[in-house]
């Protein structure tokens, strides 16, 4: 980020701070071309209506949290603060909490970072295309943003009978859960039928499958802590009667369900916020506690001690950003700010105004009790985004689709140089933060049944072949397939 980006962007707040913070932060590639429109999963009527954020509220309330050794809902427990308070610590979504004071982060080098090879960028799998009952790569699947006429398709088109043409290029293009049944010698397709069954079971209820439903909470996270399939894979069916491949697109769609259906628990800071439109001060600032989401005090915590320090990813999700939901961040920059001048400062000491000197403040009435000083934050932060699924043979990081977004906000800071609070600057600015444990495993009940070990060029063992068709009736792939594939895809 430039000093003349920096400071354009604060002198159009200091001139009208409630439209300013509200707008919605624009997105760019690595080469800093503008992404225009961007991209949603939402309906334009429901980014106009704001009831977008309703709508990702219900997803993120079912993810399932540790809490004193056991496991809870995080809608059980993310409720609102202002200052950093319980639930919106960084320590409870970092592996570790090394550094505390700006000066120590800047005397060791993290004002930037970067991982060495980010998170895998993957589909979001949305229901009104079947979820991996998506046959993606059929160039006939209508793709239809109605999801009887996707599910029509293949009901007319079983995959039973296009196995039995024994064609190369038709069994290239089954879905994902296709391939996996075929795999398991599951004939009645009991992972296939789990996937449509979703879609149903919505429009029975709703009377219309929403676009934005998906399995991005099982992609977010699946896509640091499992390998990255980097080639397609051969296999066989159990009898060793059919040949067919996996491609990268395909292990990582059973990847992200597999993460998505389990459950894991994670370890996560942020609140939720079921108020699409909360009352605000005159600086655009929200007066709700719950509506103001993690403390950007927390989140320079997090973000530089989990990417900088621990040197691995975490889910940021931005509640008021329709363009932004459940994704890995892999690197960040920043630079500071002098929010009394609100001008660009090189170093934390020119950035630095005291309490007794901050005449401008202009949320005095929110700030944390025992604050000594602020300093302003500029942010550019890099998280890997979703991308089509393919029938690409291989996979790298050159493959990720990779945006960078700018984000705004001060510290508060004590009298010995520690973060205690602080205020956003932008609205839609990141909220809920979530990753796994180091060495956390998503893992099916029926995994326990899948004993003996799988070969590459034999079909799957008997034994797995009955605990996936247990674990595909509740919709889920069994871990042992799966990291088994991710093994053979090279990853």
């Amino acid at each position: 980020m430039e000093k003349e980006e920096i400071e354009r962007y604060l002198e159009a707040f200091d001139r009208t701070p409630a439209a300013v913070r509200d707008r919605l932060p624009p997105k760019r590639t690595p080469g800093g071309v503008e992404i225009v429109g961007g991209l949603t999963a939402f309906a334009p009527a429901a980014i106009a209506s704001g009831g977008y954020v309703l709508q990702r509220d219900g997803v993120r309330a079912r993810v399932h949290a540790s809490d004193g050794g056991g496991v809870v809902t995080v809608a059980d427990l993310a409720r609102g603060k202002a200052p950093i308070k319980a639930h919106d610590r960084a320590e409870d979504v970092v592996d570790v909490l090394r550094y505390d004071r700006p000066a120590e982060m800047d005397a060791q080098n993290l004002a930037a970072a970067a991982l060495t090879e980010t998170p895998w960028s993957d589909n979001y799998w949305p229901v009104y295309l079947g979820v991996l009952g998506n046959r993606y790569a059929d160039t006939a699947f209508p793709g239809s943003d109605t999801w009887k006429e996707n599910h029509d398709y293949v009901v007319a088109r079983p995959a039973s009978a296009i196995v039995a043409t024994g064609a190369a290029a038709a069994l290239d293009a089954l879905a994902p859960a296709e391939k996996y049944d075929l795999l398991v010698g599951d004939r009645a397709g009991t992972l296939t039928a789990a996937m449509w069954a979703q879609g149903q079971g919505i429009l029975d209820a709703h009377g219309k499958v929403e676009t934005w439903m998906g399995i991005c909470h099982g992609w977010s996270p699946a896509s640091y802590m499992l390998g990255r399939p980097r080639r397609a894979v051969a296999v066989v069916s159990p009898d060793g009667a059919v040949g067919f491949r996996f491609f990268p697109s395909d292990i990582k769609a059973l990847a992200s369900l597999l993460w998505a259906s389990s459950a894991p628990a994670v370890r996560f800071i942020g609140t939720r916020c079921d108020d699409k439109d909360p009352a605000r001060d005159e600086n655009g600032r929200t007066l709700s506690d719950a509506c103001f989401d993690t403390n950007p005090g927390t989140w320079h915590l997090a973000v530089v001690n989990q990417i900088g320090v621990a040197r691995r990813a975490f889910v940021m999700d931005a509640t008021y950003d329709y363009q932004v939901w459940n994704q890995p961040i892999c690197g960040y920059e920043y630079h500071y700010f002098n929010p009394q001048q609100m001008t660009f400062a090189p170093t934390l000491a020119e950035a630095l105004v005291p309490r007794a000197d901050f005449t401008r403040d202009r949320f005095t009435r929110h700030r944390s009790a025992g604050y000594a000083a602020v300093a302003g934050v500029a942010m550019r932060v890099r998280y890997v985004a979703e991308t089509r699924p393919s029938h690409a043979e291989t996979d790298d990081p050159g493959r990720d689709r990779l945006v960078l977004v700018d984000y705004f906000y001060d510290l508060e800071l004590d009298r010995d140089g520690r973060i205690v609070g602080g205020e956003w600057y932008v609205n839609r600015h990141p909220d809920f933060l979530f990753s796994p444990a180091r060495g956390e495993r998503a893992v099916s009940p029926a995994d326990a049944f899948a004993t003996g070990a799988w070969g590459a060029g034999r079909g799957v063992p008997a034994s797995w072949q009955g605990a996936a068709v247990r674990a595909s009736a509740v919709g889920m792939p069994l871990a042992r397939v799966v990291e088994r594939l991710i093994t053979l895809a090279g990853g």
